[in-house]
């Protein structure tokens, strides 16, 4: 059977209106269903930015250019200025609140009620999304506070992760974590970024991973960024996500369940999947497309047509979360996850 995933934000108000308007839509065809990522999570990351712009030991590092978040064509979506840690601070000592391990233990609980009722059925496991650290700091911190923040917030990270799986039933949960920035570098996206990105990039992913205990499922969901609803960069094929792919499984210490790939709206083309030959997961490690475009039925059959020529696809979903998509058209959107999944 073919399934249904969803990458994370669902365009709800609350938990419980994403786990029964998802649970309805898609039950039989999900392994996982995430809590929507509603309210202060809607905006990815955007609240952690909130959160470090107010915190006592950072302060704008008037050295560092403003970061200019740009799309694929040009268009400056956003400004961000950039932080460091303030005189005398020391990193190791920095403690964070992103909430992270409060929302899952708050969800979760929605969740076992509602599974209990059977809106959610029975099997399905919650699943707890969470931006990597390099997402982070590459977005709000300056360059030369970079390495420092990142291992400190790494361990906030951890904490957090350390929380839930001590607080909630590993068979029952699985965790997913966004890799956006990791993407973008691979790309040449950031201007100041390192010469050794790479290692850095698949070391930290691969840290991150392993620390998930290995009877949770966990997954990596790679993404191009799409604050307007447009890719930040237009990706020539999928080379670059395989290579990434490869580099994740071949270092966490640990079965991974699933890697997920987005899939451009316009890319009905067989020279965007013919990387996936080169796809190496283990055995166990599911692939799922982002290829689900809202009003594309016929688009979204000919890329799982075209993906399926080179690389067994398990999964279908959208190429990112759907929280910036339009209410009404969740009907719709979930309708076309469930019609491309029935394809086989």
């Amino acid at each position: 059977m073919t399934i249904t995933h969803l990458v994370g934000s669902v365009p709800l108000d609350d938990a419980e209106s994403v786990f029964r308007t998802v649970g309805g839509a898609l039950g039989p065809r999900l392994l996982r269903i995430t809590d929507g990522e509603t309210g202060r999570r809607r905006r990815w990351i955007g609240f952690v930015g909130d959160q470090l712009a107010d915190h006592p030991d950072l302060e704008i590092d008037p050295d560092a250019p403003v970061y200019k978040c740009r799309q694929w064509d040009g268009v400056v979506v956003f400004e961000i200025e950039q932080l460091r840690f303030r005189a005398g601070v020391d990193p190791k000592a920095v403690g964070f609140t992103t909430g992270y391990a409060d929302d899952a233990i708050r969800s979760f609980a929605t969740f076992d009620r509602l599974q209990g009722e059977g809106v959610i059925p029975a099997g399905v496991k919650y699943q707890i999304c969470s931006a990597t650290p390099m997402a982070i700091s590459i977005m709000y911190i300056a360059p030369g506070t970079r390495a420092a923040f990142t291992e400190s917030y790494t361990r906030h990270l951890l904490g957090e992760l350390d929380r839930i799986t001590e607080t909630l039933p590993h068979d029952r949960i699985s965790y997913q974590w966004d890799v956006c920035q990791e993407v973008l570098m691979w790309e040449g996206y950031f201007v100041d970024q390192p010469a050794g990105y790479k290692e850095e990039i698949l070391g930290l992913l691969g840290r991150i991973g392993g620390a998930v205990p290995a009877d949770v499922d966990v997954g990596y969901h790679l993404c191009y960024g799409s604050p307007k609803d447009e890719h930040l960069v237009q990706p020539a094929d999928m080379a670059k996500l395989v290579e990434m792919a490869n580099g994740i499984c071949a270092g966490v210490d640990r079965p991974v369940q699933y890697i997920h790939m987005p899939v451009p709206r316009d890319r009905n083309d067989e020279a965007y999947f013919a990387p996936l030959a080169g796809l190496d997961l283990p055995a166990g490690t599911d692939l799922y497309l982002g290829l689900v475009h809202d009003g594309d039925d016929a688009g979204n059959a000919r890329k799982l047509e075209l993906a399926r020529r080179v690389a067994p696809v398990a999964g279908v979903a959208a190429e990112c979360g759907l929280g910036r998509g339009d209410p009404s058209r969740l009907a719709a959107v979930l309708a076309a996850h469930d019609g491309l999944a029935a394809i086989g």
